[in-house]
């Protein structure tokens, strides 16, 4: 599976990689090293818990280089009217007759609490490329979808504020 990363992501993810590299693996080495000088590994807590992080440490950095490996780069640019990377749309919800307001970005940055949703998902595909004024049906699943009107795009941009996700 490939995921759609714009190249701000791909830096950001070369960022991390690069200090859990230099600083945390270093870091992370020297307390495995500690702990196991403390004698018995069979009960020793900080032995086990040392070994979990530099584990982990060592998932992430290979997750991330095979996310950039496999990546297809997009695009920011935009259409200024459609609905592109990196803008801030204002959706009516016509079932619950509510406005809601939503940032387009990658997979690797979405977060829902935010407010901001991949262009992969069912409602990011369903606007992307729609205009002010345009009707789109939301598929969920094969027996629910429901319908927004996009009310306004704004070009916000990607000014290098949001989180990658963990997963």
């Amino acid at each position: 599976m490939y995921d759609e990363l714009t190249e701000k992501d791909i830096k950001k993810m070369q960022e991390e990689i690069d200090y859990r590299i230099l600083v945390v693996r270093k870091q992370a080495l020297e307390d495995v090293k500690v702990a196991r000088a403390q004698g018995d590994l069979s009960e020793n807590f900080e032995y086990k818990a040392a070994k979990q992080f530099k584990n982990e440490n060592e998932r992430r950095i290979r997750y991330l280089e095979k996310m950039i490996k496999t990546a297809i780069i997009v695009s920011e640019d935009s259409a200024e009217d459609e609905v592109g990377m990196n803008n801030t749309v204002e959706l009516y919800f016509e079932d619950d007759d509510e406005v809601e307001t939503y940032r387009v970005v990658t997979t690797v940055r979405s977060n829902s609490l935010k407010n901001l949703i991949s262009r992969e998902s069912p409602l990011g595909s369903a606007i992307w490329g729609h205009k002010v004024g345009d009707r789109c049906e939301v598929k969920v699943n094969d027996d629910y979808s429901y319908f927004v009107e996009i009310r306004s795009i704004e070009n916000t941009g990607d000014d290098g504020t949001d989180e990658l996700r963990k997963f």
